[in-house]
């Protein structure tokens, strides 16, 4: 048990058992017991006035002052710069001005953009150029990384999360103990401690939790695309290129062949500028038909709601919300999506949110810029046609 009341300091005044949402704790003889239902959630600690109750867990320790600096790894595909990598800038910009210490962004595999992330904001960047890093290989991503963190200490590490930085970050935050928030939609720094505040969804999109490491560093957070919004360009900004050693790659793991899958989005969903989205109320597979010819006149693609993906009407690839992508495009046209919090979460940053629902009640019309009540079978073929007689443009 590694929660542990201390019998001395303990006076029996309950305040516990009524904090305690699992009956784990009695008053016996004027005196706190934690049983067996304990399920170690900390609650009670918070609740006692003599601060009793203890989590020998937590080990009080002081946070080294040589961990400065805020870091966001830059993942590069195919030599190109992800997109997710300037909106880390943009962020990482603002809390590295707040704890007044440098950026630096920290790039694996040949790429001819590295100038470009110190002109968006980063004091240095980190670079491994070896033709071994141009794809993902796990091991050695988290084992270099990992070493420059032992070797730099920075106070706080962002990555994207992608593909990439799912795959890697958590072999880098286990291997150095350190706590690592996934998802986050927002970031923000506690000047009086320097904690970095972690905010993202939680119980299904209903609650915002704030998530803090104040025993660990650095602070690993990794970031949805498209949440953050890029810094300011300065095409005169100077900074400092820290060219690294490359790794030896495992001999267990060899990538033989890399194959893009070009079965799906024409345009990329997280890079569209306009996106027509369907949800249950598109009615089935024939539905969409609609929706992507209405999206290729408008120069986009189809987005789709959990709903219609798990009715097998589109495939995953196009799921926009929690448990999909996210995406902020100028334009974003909700076809038959009654607007649930695991969808909004995942577009409610789009620059114009047009929703077409028969329910004048939908919880979409809440955060649309423009909602047409009516029948999408009518209204979506109405648009098709009047766009392609020039009367829309």
């Amino acid at each position: 048990m590694y929660i542990k009341i201390n019998i001395e300091k303990c006076n029996g005044c309950g305040s516990c058992v009524n904090a305690c949402p699992f009956g784990a704790i009695l008053i016996e003889d004027n005196k706190a017991r934690i049983n067996e239902a304990c399920n170690l959630c900390g609650a009670c600690i918070e609740s006692c006035p003599e601060e009793a109750i203890i989590d020998e867990r937590v080990k009080e320790k002081k946070i080294s002052e040589e961990y400065k600096g805020v870091w966001i790894f830059a993942e590069q595909r195919d030599g190109k710069i992800a997109s997710v990598a300037y909106e880390l800038l943009g962020i990482g910009r603002r809390l590295a001005d707040t704890l007044n210490v440098e950026l630096s962004a920290v790039v694996f595999g040949k790429t001819d953009e590295v100038e470009e992330l110190i002109k968006w904001g980063a004091d240095k960047v980190y670079y491994v150029s070896a033709s071994e890093y141009s794809y993902l290989d796990d091991k050695l991503y988290s084992k270099t990384l990992v070493q420059l963190i032992k070797t730099y200490k920075p106070e706080i590490l962002l990555a994207g999360a992608t593909a990439i930085g799912r795959s890697f970050i958590p072999r880098v935050a286990a291997s150095l103990r350190a706590g690592l928030t996934a998802d986050c939609t927002g970031l923000e720094i506690e000047k009086e401690t320097r904690n970095l505040l972690q905010i993202r969804p939680a119980f299904g999109g209903n609650i915002m939790a704030t998530v803090v490491s104040p025993n660990s560093r650095p602070q690993i957070a990794t970031v949805r695309p498209r949440v953050m919004k890029r810094g300011e360009y300065d095409p005169k900004r100077k900074g400092e290129i820290i060219n690294i050693e490359p790794l030896r790659p495992s001999d267990k793991v060899r990538i033989l062949e890399r194959v893009e899958d070009i079965s799906f989005c024409k345009v990329s969903l997280q890079d569209a500028k306009v996106i027509v989205s369907g949800g249950r109320g598109v009615g089935g597979p024939e539905g969409f038909k609609m929706l992507w010819e209405l999206a290729n006149l408008l120069g986009g693609t189809v987005g789709a709601s959990r709903a219609a993906v798990d009715e097998g009407w589109i495939p995953y690839a196009y799921q926009v919300g929690q448990t999909g992508k996210t995406v902020c495009p100028k334009l974003y046209i909700a076809c038959g999506i009654s607007g649930a919090v695991q969808h909004l979460v995942g577009m409610q940053s789009s620059d114009i949110i047009v929703a077409i629902n028969k329910d004048p009640n939908a919880p979409i019309f809440n955060v649309a810029t423009y909602g047409i009540v009516g029948d999408l079978r009518e209204i979506i073929p109405l648009l098709i046609k009047k766009i392609r007689e020039g009367v829309i443009e």
